[in-house]
């Protein structure tokens, strides 16, 4: 019984060993600055298109791995359009009227060689998506809304302060997305 206690941790070990993680950048070192022009907006809704490109800034200044600088000087150009804006209903009371939403913001997004215009990674279809409740659910979606709620203000006035405020979570989540996506893109 303690033998085969001993190969299960010994098989755990060489598992995790070998699942390949690291601490490290997989950005490759040749690209050292970045340049986020605008995100255009296909969307049926206005003024996402502000927030969405400031989040995606503020994720690389913070970082550091890479400088954000203007057009021409960029080793790497990050292009994005956001596609869609949609609210679903989730779940509705005994009149039918929705008590939670699920809003969904999507884009593509495109990575290129600043100095070839290769391009080097695209993404046809990223989101950000986030739930809250509606007032006639009768109970209140505040909750820790992390970054989005620290770093952007309302998108626009939306029908309700709840829906602006995920807005913003929803633009947080997809900026992030396209942070990873491009600093560890495994």
């Amino acid at each position: 019984m303690k033998r085969a206690g001993l190969v299960v941790a010994g098989c755990l070990l060489a598992a995790l060993a070998g699942c390949g993680y690291t601490t490290q950048s997989s950005l490759d070192p040749q690209y050292q600055t970045i340049f986020v022009p605008a995100f255009q907006n296909y969307s049926h809704e206005y003024d996402l298109q502000a927030p969405l490109t400031n989040a995606v800034i503020r994720k690389f200044i913070t970082d550091g791995r890479l400088k954000v600088v203007g057009p021409g000087q960029a080793d790497l150009v990050l292009q994005g359009v956001i596609l869609d804006y949609k609210l679903k209903g989730l779940t509705f009371d005994k009149d039918d009227n929705v008590t939670q939403y699920l809003l969904v913001v999507t884009a593509g997004v495109r990575m290129t060689d600043g100095h070839t215009g290769k391009v080097l990674w695209q993404d046809r279809f990223m989101s950000g998506e986030t739930t809250f409740y509606s007032r006639a659910a009768g109970q209140s979606s505040d909750r820790l809304r992390g970054n989005a709620e620290a770093y952007l203000p309302s998108v626009r006035s939306f029908a309700t302060e709840e829906e602006n405020r995920s807005a913003s979570e929803a633009l947080e989540q997809l900026a992030s997305d396209i942070f990873y996506r491009t600093v560890d893109p495994w």
